[in-house]
């Protein structure tokens, strides 16, 4: 089976995208043709979070899109895909421009009162990144009082905030302007969830950044839906629970990280199905 379905771009900022589903997927019965469902829901996603959704050659790809995908063909709907900033995602869920949000948003309670989400379909947490040649920042400890980059609208930036004394936030719309940040000396380091952080230094900062200290607070991604969708948030966690159980999760996973995940077991019990 080939996981990493592509969209093609068809505008600069904000594009849509059709995708069509199969109804034949093992929750096909179940799924836009039930009651309570649709056949189609706007997703959102904010396509610089590399690599769980970025543009390439003009195309859509990542960890998340094979996901919300391989769900949608389960349940059987199909997916319009909205591209936005990540600030402007639950606003946009709360307000009914989008129906489902899939772009590495961490559960949190703030969040579960102004949107609804699914089974945890990811365990993270936040990693530091500083300059290659930095030899003062060692942990956390050390970010006290620093200017730290990070992304706008995360928790990584409530993190900084609430937890490193008189350190500034720089917070940017995209990621890339956040390591960029810490490359050109306009920050001593980034914050940000570990996977992104560590892909980045592993390619386009391999030589100018380096992780240092413990990963930072346990965290667990969640796909957003707006309220009132419970039928659909039940339907998609009985299609990921089946992902996890017959190993789909886990090619899918391989495919972008290049192993199974040692957490396999642990999100397994996270599930509801």
């Amino acid at each position: 089976m080939k996981y990493n379905k592509r969209f093609s771009t068809t505008a600069a900022v904000a594009a849509t995208f059709m995708i069509t589903a199969g109804l034949a997927g093992c929750g096909g019965d179940e799924g836009g043709e039930g009651e309570g469902l649709e056949d189609s829901y706007t997703v959102a996603s904010d396509t610089s979070f590399v690599p769980f959704e970025f543009e390439e050659d003009g195309e859509y790809v990542g960890f998340d899109i094979d996901i919300i995908n391989e769900i949608a063909d389960r349940v059987g709907f199909d997916i319009e895909l909205e591209t936005t900033n990540f600030d402007g995602i639950i606003p946009g869920l709360q307000t009914g421009t989008f129906d489902i949000a899939i772009a590495g948003i961490t559960i949190t309670d703030e969040r579960g009162e102004a949107v609804d989400f699914t089974s945890p379909y990811y365990k993270s947490g936040l990693r530091i990144g500083v300059p290659a040649d930095d030899t003062t920042i060692e942990s956390v400890d050390d970010l006290e009082g620093l200017t730290i980059a990070t992304r706008l609208g995360s928790t990584s930036a409530d993190y900084i905030e609430n937890n490193i004394e008189g350190a500034t936030a720089n917070t940017y719309e995209q990621l890339d302007q956040a390591y960029l940040s810490v490359e050109g000396g306009g920050s001593d380091a980034v914050l940000y969830d570990a996977p992104n952080v560590e892909y980045y230094i592993l390619t386009a900062g391999e030589d100018t950044l380096k992780t240092v200290g413990e990963l930072l607070e346990a965290q667990n991604y969640g796909i957003a839906v707006s309220q009132g969708n419970e039928e659909l948030v039940d339907a998609m966690n009985t299609a990921l629970a089946e992902m996890i159980d017959d190993g789909t999760y886990a090619e899918i996973y391989s495919e972008w990280f290049g192993s199974e995940p040692e957490w396999l077991e642990e999100l397994a019990e996270l599930q509801v199905s």
